[in-house]
C-alpha cells in the first residue's frame, strides 16, 4: 500500500509547484506563451511563414551610446531569472557573516554544477555539444525554410559600433545561463523532488525549450526540442550544467556573428 502523503507533505509540494510556475512565468514560460501567440499571428497573416522575419538582437533607440545601455540593462535583467533559481535552490536566506554565508551564497550553482572547478573538461564537452548540436540545428532551420514553415531569422540588427561584438556576445552568454540553468538544471531538481520520473523532466524541458521558439516557426521547435533532449539527457548524466552553458553561448555567438562576418544568404 502506498504511503499516503501527510499535510505537511502535501503542503510542501504544493508550494513547490507555484515556485516552478512563478519562476516560468517570470521566465521562460513567460517568452513560450508570447512565441505561441507570435506563432499564431504569423499564421493568420496574408503573407507565408517562409515570406516573414523574425529579427533578434534589435536596436532600441537611434542614438549609439542609449542603445549602448539598452543592451546592457536587456542583458542585466535578463539573467535576473537564472540568479533567483540559483537562490532558491540554494534554499533561500543563509547565515550572516562567515564562512557558512559564502558557501550559502554558491550552494545553488554547486548544486548543480554551475562551478569553474573543471574548465577544460567543461570546456571540451561544451564544445562536442556545441559541434553535435549546431549542424543538426542549421539542418532543421533550412528544411524548414525548404518546406515553408520557419521564418527567416535575422540574428542581429544593432549595426556596426565599437560595442556591437561585444554586446552580442554578452546577449549570447546571457541566453546560455538563462536557459540552461532554468530551463534543464533548475527544472531538473524541482521536477524530480515533486516525483517526476527522469524521462517525464526531461521530456518537460525539451517541450518548453522548443516552445519558446516557436515565434520562429517550425523548424527551430523541432530542432529546439532535439537540443534540449540532448542537453536534458546530459544534464541527467553528469550533475554538471556548466558544459551546457558553453555550448548554448558558443553556438549562439556564431549564430549572432557570423552572419556578419560571411556571406548569410545561402541560409535564407
Amino acid at each position: 500500500m502506498a504511503n499516503t502523503p501527510s499535510p505537511d507533505q502535501r503542503q510542501g509540494r504544493g508550494r513547490l509547484r507555484a515556485e516552478v510556475l512563478i519562476v516560468l512565468g517570470l521566465s521562460l514560460g513567460q517568452s513560450a506563451v508570447y512565441a505561441v501567440l507570435r506563432l499564431i499571428d504569423r499564421l493568420t497573416e496574408a503573407a507565408p511563414l517562409a515570406q516573414q522575419t523574425a529579427a533578434m538582437n534589435t536596436s532600441d533607440s537611434p542614438k549609439p551610446w542609449l542603445d549602448l545601455l539598452y543592451q546592457l540593462a536587456g542583458v542585466g535583467f535578463g539573467v535576473v531569472p537564472a540568479l533567483l533559481a540559483l537562490y532558491l535552490l540554494a534554499g533561500g536566506p543563509g547565515t550572516s557573516g562567515g564562512p557558512e554565508a559564502a558557501a550559502g551564497r554558491w550552494a545553488g550553482a554547486k548544486r548543480i554544477g554551475l562551478t569553474l572547478g573543471r574548465p577544460l573538461r567543461d570546456l571540451s564537452w561544451g564544445l562536442a555539444l556545441a559541434g553535435g548540436i549546431g549542424l543538426p540545428g542549421i539542418g532543421f532551420y533550412l528544411l524548414g525554410r525548404q518546406l515553408g514553415l520557419t521564418v527567416q531569422i535575422s540574428t542581429q540588427s544593432l549595426g556596426q559600433f565599437w560595442w556591437t561584438i561585444p554586446v552580442l556576445v554578452l546577449a549570447a552568454v546571457q541566453n546560455g545561463v538563462l536557459e540552461e540553468v532554468v530551463a534543464v538544471a533548475y527544472l531538473a531538481d524541482r521536477l524530480t523532488e515533486l516525483g517526476w520520473r527522469p524521462w517525464a523532466w526531461i521530456a518537460a524541458s525539451s517541450l518548453l525549450r522548443g516552445s519558446y521558439h516557436l515565434y520562429q516557426g517550425f523548424g527551430p521547435f523541432l530542432g529546439n526540442v532535439a537540443m534540449g533532449l540532448v542537453f536534458a539527457w546530459f544534464y541527467r548524466r553528469t550533475g554538471r550544467v556548466m558544459p551546457l552553458v558553453v555550448a548554448h553561448t558558443v553556438i549562439d555567438v556564431v549564430a549572432f556573428i557570423g552572419p556578419s562576418l560571411l556571406d548569410p544568404s545561402w541560409l535564407t
